[in-house]
């Protein structure tokens, strides 16, 4: 018998708009991911549709959410377009001035910006062609699921405690400081542990629901309550809070450097014994062999070399011998 293109309507093609469709949940949000005009991916829903006998994406209040068939079938076209990666890739070799790959990253936005800009710089200058896309971490976002699922590449993360089942390697280290007005009281005579204790402090919503923070942790270990008076949803919000204020910003040196070159703010040595922030990268198994997967992984490691670790550290051993540091 022969197969008809009409026997076969599922492409590749297709399989990516749906998966796509089904993470996002809109429409013009896929069409920017795949670099198509929405009404391009409208005719592609129309299609998927008519061959899938289902509805899939349906309106409700709060926007557009998958069908019960669209949950249950997602599964199914994630693996389905994994194997059709490995059998199309050539795993032998990857050459990143040539890949048009694209890397996907789920990073804290509490990251060193001078590390993130180093990350960018040396991924265009050795990947031309391919494509970055930071993924913004928050409390609501199931990382373990999407490096599993392939909705990410890489998560970066701080916790103490990270998770069992995936792959590791350092990153950065980097001490904790206190982060305060210029005008604060405290910026010339220094800070105590009782300064400390009786400061407002502005701090962020957790990114994590089930990870307590370093600092959260060792804080409370130590029975000690911060004063929060002001909360904030963004890392990168709360440097331009402490201008002509009281408050105090507890974060780490290289991301205070960076606002205070900007703002009229002064660093003070932590009163409190903190332990370095360890930064660390996480993948799934599924990526660990992949070439492209281990050459993105070596530009991470580098650039956390080159900006935050210390000779001799964690971080500067795993940089250099990425191999024997991997877990």
């Amino acid at each position: 018998m022969t197969l008809r293109r009409s026997d076969d309507p599922l492409d590749t093609y297709l399989l990516r708009v749906f998966c796509l469709l089904v993470t996002e949940r809109s429409v013009s949000r896929t069409a920017l991911r795949m670099n198509q005009s929405q009404p391009a991916i409208s005719a592609s829903l129309k299609r998927l549709r008519e061959i899938l006998g289902d509805p899939l994406l349906v309106r409700d209040k709060g926007g557009m959410v998958p069908t019960e068939r669209a949950l249950t079938l997602f599964s199914h076209a994630k693996s389905a377009l994994a194997e059709i990666e490995r059998m199309t890739g050539a795993p032998e070799s990857f050459d990143p001035h040539v890949s048009r790959q694209d890397f996907r990253i789920g990073a804290p936005d509490y990251l060193a910006p001078v590390f993130v800009a180093s990350v960018a710089e040396r991924f265009r200058r050795e990947a031309p062609q391919a494509r970055l896309t930071l993924h913004s971490l928050g409390p609501d976002f199931d990382f373990e699921r999407s490096l599993a699922e392939g909705t990410l590449d890489l998560v970066i993360g701080n916790w103490p405690e990270p998770p069992e089942r995936m792959h590791l390697s350092m990153l950065l280290e980097d001490e904790i400081v206190c982060l305060v007005a210029a005008t604060h009281p405290l910026a010339r005579k220094g800070m105590t542990k009782e300064d400390y204790h009786r400061a407002a402090h502005v701090v962020p919503l957790p990114y994590s629901l089930s990870q307590r923070g370093v600092i959260d942790s060792v804080l409370a270990s130590m029975r000690i309550a911060r004063d929060e008076r002001v909360v904030v949803q963004s890392f990168t919000a709360a440097p331009y809070l402490l201008q002509n204020t009281d408050l105090v910003f507890t974060t780490t040196r290289h991301f205070a450097r960076f606002y205070a070159d900007l703002l009229p703010l002064t660093i003070l040595p932590s009163p409190i014994d903190f332990p370095p922030m360890r930064f660390y990268q996480l993948w799934h198994d599924r990526n660990h062999h992949s070439p492209g997967h281990r050459w993105i992984r070596r530009l991470l490691s580098d650039c956390g070399r080159h900006i935050g670790a210390r000779p001799g550290s964690p971080a500067a051993r795993t940089a250099d011998n990425l191999e024997d540091g991997e877990k």
